[in-house]
């Protein structure tokens, strides 16, 4: 059974012979040949190149194209910020300041943007790769595209004025369906619609405003003949139901998410999910050893029928190769390497973090705990929530944001206690977890703070 035949076969429920691996190399494409994110998001040939080496070197089963959140954004007039070992990050939004509703007329087209690159490597990396390796299509989900066109005001949308979102997001959807039918005009296999920013809201509120679009989207895709993957970031935890009423093939999902609780969910309604190798603490800072391990665990802790194994999310840029592999190892040989690790202890860095003192802080104090604030969504917006009310209140408060793919911030992150990103804290308590605040909740939860300092 080919790589594509196990996708395909598992996401139409139909049984495969084994667990299924995709790594969501990203740019980490790019690092394997010498390229940057920048190379490789913007250069056909660097691109298929690296991914090229990704099949070589890493033999998946399915694996994408690109991954990029922000294709869409840039040709809907968001300016962006580059950097050489990330996906770009959304700098400005086109909305922030009105709430119109983009007209049909500017929903992208083959022809704009970034979109014919991509299109040209997807058909290449069809006539190349695509006999035997189920090729995905990554598009941004609507609410983090609506998201990156009005910014944090969305979530004060949400609140003050739903109709709005609603509207706003019909757009997004017939923005959504427009990428997915070029995606699977170009020969992609599945369709991921990726949202990070649906970890970020209550079930009541997807229920409300996202349950629609999604549902049409993943129809859509169906419509067109592919298959579906509706991938989230963060603790969505609360969010697995409602993501699967949705009726996506497939379900991705990260560390944030406990793989057996999940599974369990996604089982009673007959959906395959993916995941969930933490990204930083055992692919980027792990050893190949920490890596067996997880995916052995991974494989231990839950049935194998609609099964994927798969990073989190993207994977980090400076990524070993080695670790890559030794999770490619596990998943086709289990057995052989679960005896490998009979011996293996997980060896601990032991980096010391002095935690301020909190009970003698002259003004409030936020810490902001990240992925990484410019590669993953829901802590761009997290981050921008705090740097607005940084902005507001200047020298009166002091932030700081400390991101996961910092070995430092990891130790950080246990010795306050922080189990989910993004977070913030205030003064060293948990104020938001995986749930970005409005502008004007956060200044009013600032203020009480400062209250509570001067008494």
């Amino acid at each position: 059974m080919t790589g594509k035949e196990r996708i395909i076969k598992l996401l139409k429920k139909e049984k495969v012979d084994q667990v299924p691996w995709v790594p969501f190399s990203g740019v980490h494409a790019g690092k394997l040949k010498g390229y940057t994110a920048r190379d490789v998001l913007q250069d056909k040939d660097k691109l298929v190149e690296s991914l090229l080496e990704v099949k070589k070197l890493y033999q998946p089963d399915g694996m994408p194209v690109v991954f990029d959140l922000q294709i869409e954004a840039e040709i809907l007039g968001c300016e962006l910020l580059w950097a050489e070992d990330n996906p770009p990050s959304v700098r400005t939004h086109p909305l922030a300041e009105t709430k119109e509703i983009p007209c049909d007329c500017t929903i992208p087209s083959k022809e704009d943007g970034r979109i014919p690159m991509i299109l040209e490597a997807m058909r290449e990396m069809k006539e190349k790769v695509g006999d035997d390796t189920a090729l995905y299509g990554l598009i941004t989900g609507p609410f983090t595209l609506a998201s990156h066109l009005r910014g944090v005001n969305m979530f004060m949308d949400m609140v003050e004025d739903p109709e709005y979102v609603k509207n706003l997001m019909k757009f997004t959807t017939k923005v959504a369906n427009a990428m997915s039918e070029y995606f699977i005009e170009a020969g992609m296999d599945v369709i991921a619609v990726v949202d990070p920013l649906v970890s970020q809201i209550s079930p009541r509120h997807f229920k409300k405003m996202l349950h629609e679009p999604f549902a049409e989207v993943f129809d859509f895709i169906r419509e067109k003949g592919a298959l579906s993957s509706f991938f989230v970031c963060g603790d969505a935890t609360k969010n697995i139901e409602p993501m699967c009423k949705t009726n996506p093939d497939s379900v991705s999902i990260d560390e944030n998410i406990d793989m057996a609780k999940a599974k369990e969910i996604t089982d009673k309604y007959d959906i395959v999910i993916g995941g969930n190798i933490p990204l930083t603490t055992v692919m980027l800072h792990g050893t190949q050893q920490d890596n067996m391990k997880c995916v052995v665990d991974i494989l231990d802790s839950v049935s194998h029928d609609r099964l994927i194994v798969a990073p989190g999310c993207d994977m980090p840029y400076d990524l070993p190769i080695e670790n890559s592999i030794a999770v490619q190892q596990a998943i086709r040989h289990t057995e052989e390497v679960r005896e490998m690790l009979k011996n293996y202890t997980a060896v601990e860095e032991d980096i010391h973090i002095e935690l301020p003192d909190y009970d003698a802080l002259e003004k409030p104090f936020v810490e902001v705990f990240t992925l990484d604030s410019i590669a993953c969504a829901a802590c761009t917006y997290m981050m921008g929530a705090a740097n607005d009310a940084k902005e507001h209140f200047g020298d009166k408060i002091d932030v700081v944001e400390y991101k996961y793919t910092e070995k430092e911030s990891i130790a950080r992150c246990k010795a306050m206690g922080v189990t989910n990103l993004p977070s913030i804290y205030i003064n060293g308590e948990l104020v938001y977890s995986s749930i970005i605040p409005s502008r004007q909740e956060f200044i009013d939860k600032i203020n009480e703070c400062t209250v509570a300092l001067n008494n």
